[in-house]
């Protein structure tokens, strides 16, 4: 059964793929794994994370690290992808680096931006809690035998998205804390609908 997905700027991702269809080619050429580029994503999100934690507080300029490298990191994941499907490449070692890679970025990248701007312990446990649980919410759909689900409104994409737009702010010292909290637990009643869409999605997909 085809289920219309809930929107989302993953619906967006076969435009930039073909965008980036030549790089891969080339990187495809010179020899380069789709697991290489996986473990490079991470690599880089935790220096980007770690530049943000350490220098950030001292030089708000620093946040533009975030939005920039999130951009970024986006193609890479593309890239990997692409390099996995297109060119032969795809492996038990690269889907377990996939899954597991885009959540352990999410949050080297995403806990030191929100700890140095000094939101709240509770939304940050909560933030970091719900991006677990909605990447994990998108793979369940591949143990009950239907696709792997993408659903919004929050998923990998949108969350970069609007942390991107509130570390670009941040580097203007903008907003407050008060409206980043807020931002925060928002984007989190978000990402906890995002959790219910793909499974109740991966469900229906079974009937």
């Amino acid at each position: 059964m085809h289920m219309r997905p809930c929107p989302s700027l993953y619906q967006l991702k076969p435009k930039f793929q073909n965008t980036l269809r030549p790089l891969v080619n080339y990187l495809a050429g010179k020899g380069i794994t789709a697991n290489w580029i996986t473990v490079s994503a991470f690599i880089l999100s935790l220096l980007a994370g770690l530049l943000i934690y350490f220098f950030a507080g001292r030089n708000v300029l620093i946040y533009l690290i975030l939005p920039v490298f999130l951009f970024i990191r986006m193609a890479l994941n593309a890239i990997d992808g692409m390099l996995a499907r297109e060119h032969n490449q795809q492996t038990r070692l690269g889907a377990i680096l996939n899954e597991a890679g885009d959540i352990l970025s999410d949050l080297v990248l995403y806990i030191p931006f929100l700890y140095v701007r000094a939101v709240d312990f509770w939304p940050v446990l909560l933030f970091s809690v719900l991006v677990i649980f909605t990447e994990t919410a998108g793979i369940m759909g591949v143990q009950i035998k239907a696709s792997r689900r993408y659903d919004g409104p929050m998923g990998k994409s949108d969350r970069a998205f609007w942390l991107g737009f509130l570390a670009l702010l941040s580097a203007f010292n903008l907003p407050n804390v008060n409206i980043l909290n807020a931002a925060v637990i928002i984007i989190s009643i978000l990402m906890a609908l995002t959790v219910f869409n793909r499974l109740k999605n991966a469900l229906k997909e079974t009937i």
